[in-house]
């Protein structure tokens, strides 16, 4: 498969207990398409058998790859994936699958056009929420609004676990990529903002899945100092156009 038309990047930490069920439903999604696609699996920093998984899925699946990385960090996870990825369309998606895989086809033509990053928006008139309890989407309100108030306005989720990016940005928006963690999906957009890529919300159906792996109060103090962290990045001038040097943070 040298251009497929859409690449689906799926990162991967101490997910053996649901990953076998996410990988045969993207698969079948896959082969239900016209056109092309390739999934990327990067599985990284586990301790179960993610990888292992992983690969037995994909032996007889030329349609499916595998990448490991040592480190922890879903940001890195997702980067790599990017960056390995050659479809035209890329879309991060988790391993969880709490957004149903075949609602993928609204984020890429021909359903959704002038565009170069789609995200998924659990708030946005037209989404459902299924079974989060009220705390959580309490908290989630809470982060959002620091988001929304220090560096995305007007965005009303940024931290769902689906996007698409057009292929044609996935480099210079990565390329600048320094946060590893929970907070990379600030940072992304906060740069595509300052490039005036255009970013669409997609209202969904979502589904709250009590194995989730945030903390509300923990990530909500972590993602409060990235915030801060990629403010003051921007006033140095990390995200300027000439991609980074090597070793720059």
């Amino acid at each position: 498969m040298l251009n497929p038309f859409l690449s689906i990047i799926i990162p991967a930490h101490n997910e053996e207990s649901r990953l076998q069920r996410t990988l045969q439903q993207v698969g079948e999604f896959a082969q239900s398409q016209t056109y092309s696609v390739e999934v990327l699996i990067v599985e990284n920093g586990s301790q179960d058998r993610t990888l292992e998984i992983a690969r037995t899925f994909a032996i007889e699946r030329p349609q499916f790859h595998v990448f490991h990385i040592d480190e922890r960090g879903k940001g890195l996870a997702v980067k790599r994936g990017m960056l390995e990825a050659r479809g035209e369309y890329r879309f991060m998606c988790d391993a969880d699958l709490s957004m149903p895989v075949t609602e993928i086809e609204r984020f890429i033509p021909p359903a959704l056009t002038e565009f170069e990053i789609a995200i998924a928006s659990r708030e946005t008139r037209g989404a459902v929420r299924y079974n989060e309890p009220f705390y959580r989407h309490i908290g989630g309100r809470a982060i959002n609004a620091m988001i929304r108030l220090l560096t995305l306005p007007g965005l009303h989720d940024t931290q769902c676990g689906f996007k698409c990016f057009r292929a044609d940005v996935v480099d210079d928006l990565f390329g600048h990529q320094t946060m590893v963690g929970w907070s990379f999906d600030v940072e992304l957009l906060y740069i595509a903002r300052m490039r005036g890529y255009r970013i669409i919300e997609i209202p969904i159906p979502w589904y709250f899945n009590p194995e989730t792996k945030l903390n509300a109060v923990q990530d909500a103090v972590i993602i409060g100092r990235d915030v801060l962290t990629v403010r003051r990045n921007a006033a140095r001038g990390i995200y300027d156009r000439s991609l980074p040097e090597e070793g720059d943070s």
